[in-house]
């Protein structure tokens, strides 16, 4: 293996390259609801990246118990040949999310009881049968959104006192979530021999790919709608608006483009990189005005 890919497996299956995503999602929310500087909340981003790379890294470990079957092949081949760093990327990711939290406000340390119990739900056997939160029917899309919108919005809101009786938030929050969802349903199109084998019934599996497309692009013109109700309320300016158009065409491409037998780096680097592609054209737009 040459040394490019072994980087390329090291960013995407250490979890770095989505715990990158999650904290741009962050930092996204901060430059419209806030103008302080943004080194005033790196305890925000530090716990952001330490915690999703704990929960995902939990995730990918857990998740080798439930794939036997697939143990030799393509992604899983990676994280069971490197489950050891992965177990030590847990470690720190832990250890960065219990002390950046210390310096989190008494509101935020409290609406994380929400996203944590879904997430360690999610990647935990703690219900019966040894099952997860996302071993239910239809449910683990929903968590993903409803996690990654907690965190990408409602905690930056919380950590910078913005009000939650301004409707911007909260098309903000609609707005994550359906970007989230429609990022999301191309994995459960990859996925859709591991949730059948898992015994799992997901919406492609329910609509097929070709319909399942079509949703996900549906909710990006949703998550446009939703930005361009945030354009009246005076949260975004008409540049914003054009990069978020932009980046849903572009997204809209990467989603139509995602089949079942495309490589993984396919979905866990390039459709993943879509969050972070949405923060970095936002925030040069911001630079420009």
């Amino acid at each position: 293996m040459s040394l490019l890919f072994k980087l390329i497996n090291l960013l995407l299956y250490s979890n770095a390259w989505i715990a990158l995503a999650a904290t741009c999602s962050v930092w996204q929310s901060l430059l419209f609801i806030s103008d302080a500087p943004i080194s005033n909340f790196s305890y925000l981003l530090i716990f952001t990246f330490s915690s999703t790379l704990f929960i995902y890294a939990i995730h990918r470990i857990q998740g080798l118990q439930k794939v036997s079957a697939f143990k030799a092949k393509g992604r899983y081949l990676v994280i069971s040949t490197f489950k050891s760093h992965i177990i030590i990327y847990a470690i720190l990711g832990a250890v960065g999310a219990a002390i950046s939290f210390l310096y989190l406000s008494w509101a935020s340390k409290l609406s994380l009881i929400i996203p944590a119990f879904l997430s360690l739900g999610y990647v935990l056997p703690a219900f019966s049968r040894q099952r997860r939160l996302r071993d239910i029917h239809f449910l683990k899309i929903f968590l993903i959104a409803i996690v990654w919108t907690w965190v990408g919005v409602v905690l930056p809101a919380l950590e910078t006192n913005f009000s939650f009786e301004q409707q911007a938030i909260w098309w903000m929050m609609l707005e994550k979530l359906l970007f989230i969802f429609a990022v999301t349903l191309p994995f459960d199109i990859r996925d859709l021999a591991i949730d059948q084998h898992t015994n799992v019934k997901t919406i492609p599996a329910l609509l097929g790919a070709s319909k399942s497309k079509i949703l996900a692009i549906a909710s990006l013109v949703l998550m446009l709608v939703c930005c361009s109700l945030n354009v009246l309320s005076g949260l975004y300016q008409m540049q914003h608006f054009l990069a978020f158009v932009l980046h849903a065409i572009l997204t809209g491409f990467v989603i139509y483009a995602a089949d079942k037998d495309r490589h993984d780096y396919y979905f866990t680097g390039i459709l993943d990189g879509t969050i972070t592609l949405q923060f970095l054209m936002l925030h040069f737009t911001s630079l420009q005005m």
